[in-house]
């Protein structure tokens, strides 16, 4: 697990800086690089529902993914130009984006009790996130000023290259786990996409976080497109290790979560967590790396509240509002329509915003740009507050079972 979430933060996090900076990346390309962890996302249900569950050991699969991620980390390595990097990190995200679940399928196969054992080995993958941001920070200083003029950022794929081969091979050496579905009925292709929970939407307040839900990964692709090379760009010092406070955030934050639900219920949770988003731009539209630099650092903590109070939460209330019958099409169909068509969109939206404001050459850059996700997470809150109506005894019921393995389990895509 620390392997398999370090490999994504050593690259991903600066994966903005790098493209803007070594190969010229336009906003528009930017954003095409960034929609390729949406088309992984897709893509992932199928490799899983539909070949590793029926014909492999998911260990294998596993180590075979991640072997072949180490080759494709190697081009982008040594990619010089857009044209060259963006196949490659298609192919990577395609092979990637998998493992997120059969890293999960490998831990909870050889588990006893998942619900109380899970939680122990899944911090270890936060864990990997933030060692791999404080490396490139604090130990390399791949994202200081000078590192960044002599290319270094470059080395972050190497660095998560060498990670994907030990996580490859090593992969091969854990427990066996032979295809579940052999023994179990066959999923559809409408189950594992999560189509059968469609009609859920009938319901008005399903319907209206499920729309929710979409709209706010707007801002949500904005963070992680935009973060890395605004806080590089106004000279925040050691800016990757900075942004790991999002995640030690995240942990903390997940603690609170039975504490909201039984007092407030999920509607307050939820709309926390949008406020959280709208706050946490305002923050970094008006912050700078002087004197205001805690403006950033708070934004960036806020990562907790934004992540954990509305799509954590929004997973457990799926879980409840599904039922036993719809529990897994419900969290397929909403991870779909959220890490795959949600986060598209939004990483569109915010290369046409960069770069209309890149082209319109307007003086406060960053400032422009921040304050449009700002907006639409206002709006997206606005919308709930009018439209969602609480659901006090789904909340209670909730409270006293949180983020349970089974929510984790359908997570195919799980951002730390």
């Amino acid at each position: 697990m620390f392997l398999e979430f370090f490999i994504w933060g050593a690259w991903f996090v600066t994966l903005g800086t790098f493209l803007g900076n070594n190969l010229k990346a336009t906003e528009l390309e930017t954003a095409s690089v960034f929609s390729t962890q949406s088309f992984g996302a897709i893509i992932a249900p199928f490799i899983i529902g539909l070949i590793a569950d029926k014909y492999f050991n998911a260990e294998r699969i596993l180590g075979l993914l991640h072997l072949a991620g180490a080759i494709l980390m190697y081009q982008m390595y040594n990619a010089a130009a857009i044209g060259d990097f963006y196949p490659y990190v298609l192919a990577y995200m395609i092979a990637y984006m998998p493992t997120l679940a059969l890293v999960n399928s490998v831990s909870f196969r050889q588990m006893k009790n998942p619900e109380k054992e899970f939680s122990v080995i899944r911090v270890w993958g936060t864990i990997g996130w933030i060692a791999a941001g404080l490396s490139i920070s604090y130990i390399f200083h791949w994202d200081s000023a000078a590192g960044i003029g002599e290319g270094l950022l470059r080395n972050t794929f190497m660095m998560a290259g060498v990670a994907s081969l030990v996580l490859g091979i090593f992969s091969f050496l854990l427990p066996k786990t032979p295809p579940v579905l052999q023994q179990e009925k066959s999923s559809s292709i409408s189950e594992i996409l999560g189509l059968d929970a469609i009609k859920l939407l009938k319901n008005k307040n399903f319907l209206v976080f499920f729309l929710s839900s979409i709209l706010i990964c707007i801002p949500l692709a904005f963070y992680y497109q935009n973060a890395n090379p605004f806080l590089t760009s106004i000279g925040l010092g050691n800016p990757t290790g900075k942004m790991t406070i999002g995640q030690i955030s995240e942990v903390l934050f997940l603690l609170l979560l039975p504490v909201f639900f039984s007092r407030f219920g999920f509607k307050i949770t939820i709309l926390v967590g949008m406020a959280a988003w709208a706050l946490r731009y305002v923050l970094f539209a008006y912050g700078n790396a002087d004197e205001l630099a805690f403006m950033l650092l708070i934004g960036i903590a806020l990562h907790g509240i934004c992540y954990d109070f509305f799509f954590v939460s929004g997973q457990i209330y799926t879980d409840a509002r599904a039922g036993e019958k719809y529990k897994s099409s419900a969290q397929g169909l909403v991870t779909l329509a959220t890490y795959g068509v949600g986060m598209l969109i939004g990483f569109w939206v915010a290369g046409f915003i960069s770069e209309y404001y890149r082209g319109a050459e307007t003086e406060n850059f960053w400032q422009s740009v921040w304050l449009v996700p700002a907006g639409i997470a206002a709006v997206v809150a606005l919308l709930f507050i009018i439209f969602f109506r609480d659901e006090k005894e789904l909340a209670d019921a909730a409270s006293k079972k949180p983020y349970s393995a089974d929510t984790e389990r359908q997570e195919l895509t799980s951002l730390p």
